[in-house]
């Protein structure tokens, strides 16, 4: 399998991954939680589906995406300081598995 390939495999994985996740939370968290990941998932899809479109191949480009459209989110105010941090806090444990 070439490099490039193996990169879209996992960012594909990644999304996968992620998106099941998400929905476990929407599924079983408490209310916080729940409006959190939903946050992040509408985030998310529109990233996700970006990258696809762009045929992007590596998670960095994906986490790229991501950190644009919610730091422009956060400097419009759409969230409290507490909450943002969460949505970062919750991106960040995502990226990390």
């Amino acid at each position: 399998m070439t490099l490039s390939k193996q990169a879209a495999n996992e960012l594909t994985l990644f999304i996968q991954k992620t998106e099941n996740y998400l929905d476990q939370v929407v599924e079983n968290g408490n209310d916080q939680e729940l409006f959190i990941a939903s946050y992040l998932q509408g985030h998310f899809a529109v990233a996700a589906g970006q990258s696809q479109v762009r045929n992007m191949t590596q998670i960095t480009q994906l986490n790229e995406l991501m950190e644009t459209s919610l730091d422009t989110a956060f400097d419009n105010n759409e969230l409290a300081a507490d909450d943002q941090q969460q949505v970062l806090n919750l991106w960040q444990v995502l990226l990390a598995n």
